[in-house]
This record gives structure tokens, sequence and C-alpha cells, in this order.
């Protein structure tokens, strides 16, 4: 028979488990990668914590909605809105009319929108089965020339130029190209998108002129998949006991729980959260979906 004990550690470890039907992301892959605690605390424990990711606080969220609302109006525009009510809509706000300009100033993006022979798939969620779980991604824009090539562009609004080695470890660089080409069949006439017919293009608003580019194959598949299974493997260790904190203090000073884990208590100054020298710039992932709905 049971005691109480017995009763309250099963509870506890059923509640300190990743359930089965959890589905990962390129975001919480990279918290993991960044600080197991930080995953087990935000994915595994749902626990909410009231500090801020950086400071000036209202700075930082002005910021954070108008990166959301300028992927929603280039959703709009790739939806049939029209360019000239879109450029209404933006006026107001200086950085986001000057976003919406760059953009549709591309000529290069111009012309792929502009090819007839490709289809358009905007704000779009592929997922895969890895293991007993799940990877799902949800891309900006994903342009396919059936038969021919496969283009993910994502979006980015952050204000400092972003290097080209940086980003090509991100977890999101791994999960994105592999996704489609997993589960982009069906965007392709039913036919298998491989890994060479894929690019990721990461397209920066502040620096139109400097996006940055990464081919595909089937080497650097098969290296992404070992990797993201080996990680996941990794996380399904994790148990009561609180995870490993991050090695790298300097990302505590923008994470939510830095008080929790005694890593201090205010947080980092936003012109180094985007500082491209900084080396934990921008690492972790802002949720967008606690920001509210923004109107037009």
């Amino acid at each position: 028979m049971l005691c109480v004990l017995d009763i309250f550690l099963e509870d506890r470890i059923f509640i300190m488990t990743l359930p089965s039907y959890f589905q990962f992301s390129q975001g919480s892959l990279q918290d993991y990668a960044l600080c197991p605690r930080r995953f087990q605390l935000r994915y595994i424990e749902h626990l909410s914590w009231p500090a801020l990711d950086a400071e000036p606080a209202l700075e930082n969220e002005h910021h954070l909605r108008l990166g959301e609302a300028f992927h929603l109006i280039v959703q709009q525009y790739l939806l049939g809105i029209p360019e000239e009510h879109i450029a209404k809509m933006v006026k107001t706000d200086t950085h986001l009319s000057r976003w919406w300009e760059n953009f549709i100033g591309d000529k290069s993006i111009q012309k792929l929108l502009n090819n007839k022979a490709i289809k358009q798939y905007t704000e779009i969620m592929l997922s895969v089965p890895i293991g007993q779980y799940r990877l799902a991604a949800k891309f900006d824009l994903i342009l396919i020339e059936p038969g021919r090539r496969a283009i993910i562009f994502d979006w980015k609004t952050i204000r400092k130029q972003t290097k080209y080695a940086w980003m090509a470890k991100k977890y999101q660089t791994r999960v994105y190209p592999f996704v489609l080409s997993q589960a982009g069949a069906h965007l392709n006439k039913n036919a298998i998108i491989s890994p060479e017919q894929i690019e990721m293009i990461y397209w920066f608003a502040n620096f139109p002129d400097s996006p940055l580019r990464f081919s595909y194959n089937a080497e650097q598949k098969s290296k992404d998949k070992n990797k993201i299974e080996g990680l996941i493997r990794e996380i399904q260790t994790l148990g009561v006991d609180p995870a490993p904190l991050t090695d790298n203090d300097k990302l505590c000073r923008y994470c939510v729980y830095r008080s929790l884990c005694n890593r201090g208590v205010e947080a980092g100054p936003l012109h180094e959260f985007e500082n491209a020298d900084f080396e934990g710039n921008n690492e972790f992932e802002i949720d967008f979906e606690q920001i509210e709905e923004i109107a037009f």
C-alpha cells in the first residue's frame, strides 16, 4: 500500500516529467541548449515568474510589439492586401514605416514574389514526429518552386546586425530546413523536398542589404537530426531535481528566472541585449503569444 509520501512523490514525478504530447520547437530546444534549468522551469514546471526580460521595459515591449506588427503587415501583403493600404497603416510609426519601405523596396524579394511559378505559404506551421514527441516550426514565409527549390524566409527586426557564425549555431537554422524537408511534400505537389533544394534566408528589416543565407544538404540534415534527437534524449533524463544552470551568467541578465536561481535581480540593459558583440545577445526566445494582439 502506498503511503501519503509515496503518492506525493509519484504526483511530483508526474508533474516534473515532460509529457508525451509535448511538442518541441526551435525555441524550446534553444532554451535547453543554453540553460537546462530555464527549460525545466518554463516547459515542465510551467512556472510564470514576475520579472522583466530587459530594461527599459517600455522600450523593450514597444520594440517587441513593432516586430510582431511587421510580421502581421507582411502577412497581410502576401495575402493580397494592397500595398498602398498597408503604407497608410504604418505611416504613424517611423520604425514600422521604414521597415515596410525596406521590404517593399527589396528587389530580390519582390522578384521572387512576382514569379508566377513560385507558390507562397505565409505564417504556416509544419510538424514532424521525432521519437515519441513532435517537432514543430512556424514559418514566416515558404516559397516553393515545384521540383526546383524551396526558400524559407524569416523576418528579423533586431536593431543590430547579427553575425553569420552566430546564426549558424542557432537551433532555428537547424530545425526549419529539417522540418521542411521532412514535412513539406504536400507543398511541393506531394514530392519530397530534397535538402539540396532548400535555402533559408534571414532577412533583417533594419539591414535589407545584408540578409543571411544558409544552404542545406543531406549531410547537414543528418547532422541536424542526430543533434536534435540527442538533445531530446538528454531532456528526457530530467527528473525532480533542479536541472543545471547555464555557465554563461551573462544570459541570466535577460532571463525572467534570474532571481529564482540567485543570479541577480535587475534585468540587463536592452542595448546590450541586441549588441552583436555581446556573446549572449538575443539568445533567449521571446514568447510572442504573451503579447496582446495588435490593432491598426
